[in-house]
Protein backbone atom coordinates (compact mmCIF):
# COMPACT_ATOMS: atom_id res chain seq x y z
CA UNK A 1 0.00 0.00 0.00
CA UNK A 2 1.57 3.50 -0.82
CA UNK A 3 2.02 4.70 2.21
CA UNK A 4 2.72 8.53 1.15
CA UNK A 5 0.81 11.48 1.35
CA UNK A 6 -1.36 11.27 -1.78
CA UNK A 7 -1.36 15.17 -2.82
CA UNK A 8 2.28 14.88 -2.58
CA UNK A 9 2.06 12.87 -5.57
CA UNK A 10 0.96 15.81 -7.98
CA UNK A 11 4.01 16.54 -10.38
CA UNK A 12 2.28 19.56 -11.66
CA UNK A 13 3.17 21.81 -8.44
CA UNK A 14 5.42 19.36 -6.16
CA UNK A 15 5.75 20.52 -2.54
CA UNK A 16 9.07 21.82 -1.54
CA UNK A 17 11.60 18.98 0.40
CA UNK A 18 11.00 20.90 3.78
CA UNK A 19 7.38 20.88 3.34
CA UNK A 20 6.93 16.70 2.57
CA UNK A 21 9.12 16.52 5.33
CA UNK A 22 7.20 18.56 7.93
CA UNK A 23 4.39 16.25 6.66
CA UNK A 24 5.61 12.95 6.32
CA UNK A 25 4.89 12.30 10.33
CA UNK A 26 1.11 12.36 9.19
CA UNK A 27 1.56 9.49 6.11
CA UNK A 28 0.99 6.36 7.92
CA UNK A 29 -0.97 3.68 6.24
CA UNK A 30 -3.91 2.11 8.24
CA UNK A 31 -2.31 -0.41 10.32
CA UNK A 32 1.31 0.21 9.09
CA UNK A 33 4.04 -1.53 10.67
CA UNK A 34 4.15 -0.11 14.65
CA UNK A 35 0.23 1.00 14.41
CA UNK A 36 -1.23 0.30 17.95
CA UNK A 37 -4.65 1.10 17.10
CA UNK A 38 -6.65 0.60 13.99
CA UNK A 39 -6.63 4.11 12.32
CA UNK A 40 -9.75 5.49 11.06
CA UNK A 41 -8.76 7.46 8.38
CA UNK A 42 -6.85 6.43 4.52
CA UNK A 43 -5.20 8.28 2.78
CA UNK A 44 -6.43 8.24 -0.79
CA UNK A 45 -5.24 10.06 -4.06
CA UNK A 46 -7.41 13.34 -3.65
CA UNK A 47 -7.70 17.09 -4.92
CA UNK A 48 -6.07 19.91 -3.73
CA UNK A 49 -6.18 23.50 -4.91
CA UNK A 50 -3.36 25.69 -5.49
CA UNK A 51 -4.05 27.91 -2.81
CA UNK A 52 -3.94 24.91 -0.55
CA UNK A 53 -0.56 24.08 -1.16
CA UNK A 54 1.05 27.25 -1.27
CA UNK A 55 -0.46 28.08 2.43
CA UNK A 56 1.46 24.81 3.24
CA UNK A 57 4.30 26.16 2.08
CA UNK A 58 4.01 29.40 3.37
CA UNK A 59 1.93 28.77 6.84
CA UNK A 60 2.46 25.35 8.29
CA UNK A 61 5.68 26.25 10.46
CA UNK A 62 3.67 29.71 11.68
CA UNK A 63 0.39 28.00 12.86
CA UNK A 64 0.70 23.93 12.97
CA UNK A 65 2.99 22.09 15.81
CA UNK A 66 4.58 19.12 14.57
CA UNK A 67 3.44 15.80 16.38
CA UNK A 68 5.95 14.64 19.58
CA UNK A 69 5.55 12.21 21.16
CA UNK A 70 5.68 14.21 24.56
CA UNK A 71 2.92 16.50 26.39
CA UNK A 72 2.00 19.92 24.74
CA UNK A 73 2.46 22.71 26.94
CA UNK A 74 -0.90 24.78 25.56
CA UNK A 75 0.57 28.05 27.47
CA UNK A 76 3.72 27.74 25.02
CA UNK A 77 2.29 27.02 22.31
CA UNK A 78 -0.38 29.81 22.40
CA UNK A 79 1.34 31.97 24.24
CA UNK A 80 -0.90 32.45 26.98
CA UNK A 81 -2.79 30.67 29.38
CA UNK A 82 -6.51 30.21 28.56
CA UNK A 83 -8.93 27.13 28.39
CA UNK A 84 -7.88 24.52 25.42
CA UNK A 85 -10.18 23.19 23.12
CA UNK A 86 -9.20 19.93 21.03
CA UNK A 87 -11.13 19.83 17.70
CA UNK A 88 -10.75 16.41 15.88
CA UNK A 89 -11.15 16.01 11.89
CA UNK A 90 -11.77 19.72 10.91
CA UNK A 91 -12.29 19.32 7.29
CA UNK A 92 -11.90 21.98 5.15
CA UNK A 93 -11.71 23.96 8.62
CA UNK A 94 -15.16 26.09 7.82
CA UNK A 95 -16.80 25.44 11.51
CA UNK A 96 -13.39 25.71 12.78
CA UNK A 97 -12.81 29.41 11.74
CA UNK A 98 -15.84 30.29 12.93
CA UNK A 99 -15.86 28.83 16.53
CA UNK A 100 -12.22 30.15 17.41
CA UNK A 101 -13.43 33.77 15.97
CA UNK A 102 -16.45 33.28 18.02
CA UNK A 103 -14.76 32.59 21.18
CA UNK A 104 -11.53 34.32 21.44
CA UNK A 105 -11.07 33.42 25.33
CA UNK A 106 -10.82 29.95 24.75
CA UNK A 107 -7.47 28.65 22.49
CA UNK A 108 -8.56 26.15 19.99
CA UNK A 109 -6.03 22.86 18.61
CA UNK A 110 -7.30 21.42 15.88
CA UNK A 111 -6.12 17.64 14.35
CA UNK A 112 -6.49 16.87 10.70
CA UNK A 113 -4.60 14.06 8.89
CA UNK A 114 -5.37 15.52 4.96
CA UNK A 115 -3.18 18.25 3.38
CA UNK A 116 -6.24 20.05 1.40
CA UNK A 117 -8.19 20.70 4.98
CA UNK A 118 -4.79 22.02 6.60
CA UNK A 119 -3.78 24.22 3.64
CA UNK A 120 -7.66 25.17 3.63
CA UNK A 121 -7.07 25.88 7.58
CA UNK A 122 -3.85 27.54 7.39
CA UNK A 123 -5.51 29.81 4.99
CA UNK A 124 -8.28 31.09 7.23
CA UNK A 125 -5.94 31.30 9.98
CA UNK A 126 -4.02 33.85 7.87
CA UNK A 127 -6.98 35.27 6.40
CA UNK A 128 -9.64 36.25 9.61
CA UNK A 129 -6.30 37.04 11.75
CA UNK A 130 -7.20 34.30 14.28
CA UNK A 131 -4.28 33.85 16.89
CA UNK A 132 -6.12 31.52 18.90
CA UNK A 133 -5.90 28.65 16.81
CA UNK A 134 -3.21 26.02 16.38
CA UNK A 135 -2.59 22.89 13.86
CA UNK A 136 -1.14 19.52 14.30
CA UNK A 137 -1.29 17.11 11.20
CA UNK A 138 -1.16 13.60 13.01
CA UNK A 139 -3.78 10.52 13.86
CA UNK A 140 -5.66 12.00 16.19
CA UNK A 141 -5.58 8.25 18.51
CA UNK A 142 -1.85 9.35 19.09
CA UNK A 143 -2.28 13.05 19.46
CA UNK A 144 -4.35 12.41 22.54
CA UNK A 145 -2.54 9.21 23.73
CA UNK A 146 0.78 11.47 23.43
CA UNK A 147 0.57 15.05 23.35
CA UNK A 148 -2.29 15.91 25.75
CA UNK A 149 -2.07 15.35 29.56
CA UNK A 150 -4.65 14.04 32.02
CA UNK A 151 -7.27 16.92 32.67
CA UNK A 152 -5.85 19.28 31.02
CA UNK A 153 -8.80 20.10 28.41
CA UNK A 154 -11.52 21.94 29.04
CA UNK A 155 -13.74 20.24 25.69
CA UNK A 156 -13.47 18.12 22.32
CA UNK A 157 -15.48 18.82 19.29
CA UNK A 158 -15.92 15.81 17.25
CA UNK A 159 -18.30 16.75 14.31
CA UNK A 160 -18.85 15.10 11.27
CA UNK A 161 -16.38 11.99 11.62
CA UNK A 162 -16.35 9.66 8.71
CA UNK A 163 -19.45 7.26 9.51
CA UNK A 164 -17.85 4.48 7.67
CA UNK A 165 -21.42 3.00 6.86
CA UNK A 166 -20.14 -0.52 5.24
CA UNK A 167 -20.87 -2.81 8.42
CA UNK A 168 -17.49 -4.89 7.74
CA UNK A 169 -16.12 -1.06 8.72
CA UNK A 170 -17.33 -0.23 11.65
CA UNK A 171 -14.17 -0.86 13.67
CA UNK A 172 -12.98 1.66 11.89
CA UNK A 173 -14.78 4.60 13.41
CA UNK A 174 -13.72 6.82 15.72
CA UNK A 175 -15.85 6.68 18.17
CA UNK A 176 -14.69 3.51 19.98
CA UNK A 177 -14.96 2.57 24.05
CA UNK A 178 -11.10 2.49 24.09
CA UNK A 179 -10.51 5.89 22.38
CA UNK A 180 -13.36 7.57 24.27
CA UNK A 181 -12.34 6.52 27.55
CA UNK A 182 -9.06 8.10 26.58
CA UNK A 183 -10.87 11.30 25.35
CA UNK A 184 -12.38 11.56 28.48
CA UNK A 185 -9.00 11.03 30.94
CA UNK A 186 -7.72 13.96 29.48
CA UNK A 187 -10.77 16.30 29.83
CA UNK A 188 -10.80 18.30 32.89
CA UNK A 189 -13.27 17.17 35.27
CA UNK A 190 -16.30 19.60 34.60
CA UNK A 191 -15.03 19.61 30.96
CA UNK A 192 -17.28 18.71 27.56
CA UNK A 193 -16.87 16.14 24.87
CA UNK A 194 -19.69 17.13 21.87
CA UNK A 195 -19.46 15.32 18.96
CA UNK A 196 -22.21 15.14 15.81
CA UNK A 197 -22.81 13.47 12.78
CA UNK A 198 -25.57 13.25 10.56
CA UNK A 199 -25.86 9.03 10.29
CA UNK A 200 -28.36 7.92 12.66
CA UNK A 201 -26.64 4.46 13.30
CA UNK A 202 -23.35 6.20 13.77
CA UNK A 203 -25.18 8.59 16.56
CA UNK A 204 -26.61 5.41 17.84
CA UNK A 205 -23.66 4.08 18.61
CA UNK A 206 -22.23 7.21 19.86
CA UNK A 207 -25.30 7.47 22.25
CA UNK A 208 -23.89 3.93 23.69
CA UNK A 209 -20.02 4.16 23.88
CA UNK A 210 -20.15 7.64 25.45
CA UNK A 211 -23.29 6.46 28.09
CA UNK A 212 -20.81 3.42 29.17
CA UNK A 213 -18.22 5.56 29.66
CA UNK A 214 -17.61 5.70 33.57
CA UNK A 215 -15.88 9.40 33.25
CA UNK A 216 -18.62 10.76 30.97
CA UNK A 217 -22.34 11.63 32.26
CA UNK A 218 -24.79 12.78 29.69
CA UNK A 219 -25.93 16.70 29.90
CA UNK A 220 -29.37 16.06 28.40
CA UNK A 221 -31.87 12.80 28.21
CA UNK A 222 -30.47 11.42 25.10
CA UNK A 223 -29.13 13.89 21.64
CA UNK A 224 -28.85 17.72 22.49
CA UNK A 225 -29.77 20.26 20.87
CA UNK A 226 -27.44 22.38 18.26
CA UNK A 227 -25.41 24.46 21.20
CA UNK A 228 -25.29 27.90 19.48
CA UNK A 229 -21.49 27.94 19.53
CA UNK A 230 -21.47 24.98 16.71
CA UNK A 231 -22.84 26.61 13.56
CA UNK A 232 -25.00 25.16 11.12
CA UNK A 233 -22.85 24.29 7.93
CA UNK A 234 -23.94 24.24 4.66
CA UNK A 235 -23.75 20.84 3.94
CA UNK A 236 -25.51 20.47 7.10
CA UNK A 237 -28.10 23.06 5.78
CA UNK A 238 -28.81 21.23 2.82
CA UNK A 239 -28.97 17.55 4.28
CA UNK A 240 -31.44 19.31 6.58
CA UNK A 241 -33.80 20.72 3.40
CA UNK A 242 -33.53 16.92 2.21
CA UNK A 243 -35.23 15.74 5.19
CA UNK A 244 -31.60 14.37 6.52
CA UNK A 245 -31.80 14.14 10.73
CA UNK A 246 -28.39 15.69 12.43
CA UNK A 247 -27.72 14.16 15.56
CA UNK A 248 -25.22 16.10 18.60
CA UNK A 249 -24.33 14.45 21.99
CA UNK A 250 -22.87 16.93 24.53
CA UNK A 251 -21.50 14.87 27.50
CA UNK A 252 -19.44 16.32 30.41
CA UNK A 253 -16.30 15.41 32.79
CA UNK A 254 -17.34 13.63 35.76
CA UNK A 255 -15.38 15.00 38.81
Amino acid sequence: MNTRIPEQNDPAAPLSPATQAALEPAAHAPDSPGATHIRSFVHRRGHITQGQRDALERLLDKWSLPYAPKPLDPAAAFGRSAPTILEIGFGMGETTEKIALARPGDNFLGVEVFNAGVGSLLRRIEDSSIANLRIIQHDAVEVVRDMIAPDSLDGVHVYFPDPWPKKRHHKRRLIQPPFVALLASRIKPGGYLHCATDWEDYAVQMLEVLGAEPLLRNTVDGYAPRPDYRPQTKFETRGLRLGHGVWDLIFKRAA
